[in-house]
């Protein structure tokens, strides 16, 4: 996957004692219940407590108490932190690709994706992981003409993406180069520590046979967006 943001500030992971970007890492402060609370924007008042932004490390994280041994206080992290932590990282990353349609910069749709795609605009190509194969494999050969070629995201279902960028179904969806593709793929990188971003079964590698853009008569248009 790309690159975190370069100028990020570094903090240590409470887990492996390592020093990361911060982008690369959760932020976690004290709840005045004693509870662990997330704080993936990092505004909330307090120290930070900082963990890799994987499910391994915020799980051992919560089952060693190291919170309560960074803060030195009587910290009680729930047992569920992992997902609880997965589970604000995808509103986060739905709620940013709404923001990015409505500023114009996310495109949605098989012809406009296509149009995005051959004209060089493209930093991240979304595909709903319940799509048709056909389809998604017409646009990653558009995407493979590209350069860089865009990164390639297939983490959200057609009613999840549906619901974040306000349409009935949304199978096929471009985030175009700029400030807010980075920004989206920040968050999207910290989710890949939770879940997979690229379903394991999708052939995102040309063929000698595929390795050439659609041609019109075969890009597939039809009743997909």
């Amino acid at each position: 996957m790309g690159a975190f943001a370069a100028a990020d500030r570094e903090r240590r992971d409470l887990v492996s004692r390592q020093v990361m970007e911060e982008a690369r890492l959760i932020r976690f402060v004290a709840g005045p219940d004693g509870s662990v609370v997330p704080d993936l924007a990092r505004r909330l008042p307090g120290r930070g407590l900082w963990v890799a932004a994987e499910r391994a490390a915020v799980a051992e994280a919560a089952a060693k108490n190291l919170f309560a041994r960074a803060a030195k206080a009587p910290l009680k992290p729930a047992p569920d932190l992992a997902d609880q932590v997965e589970a604000l990282l995808i509103r986060r990353v739905l709620e940013q690709l709404g923001l990015a349609r409505r500023e114009g910069v996310l495109i949605s749709g098989f012809d406009s994706c296509a149009q995005a795609l051959r004209g060089g605009r493209v930093a991240w190509m979304i595909e709903a992981s319940d799509g048709a194969r056909d389809g998604r494999d017409k646009l990653l050969r558009l995407a493979r003409h590209q350069t860089p070629p865009p990164e390639v995201c297939g983490a959200f279902d057609a009613r999840d993406l549906g619901l974040a960028l306000g349409l009935e179904n949304a199978i096929h969806a471009v985030l175009l180069k700029g400030g807010r593709a980075g920004r989206w793929g920040v968050e999207l990188h910290r989710l890949a520590g939770f879940r997979p971003i690229v379903p394991a079964d999708w052939a995102l590698a040309p063929t000698a046979r595929e390795d050439r853009e659609p041609t019109a008569e075969a890009d597939g248009r039809g009743p997909v967006s």
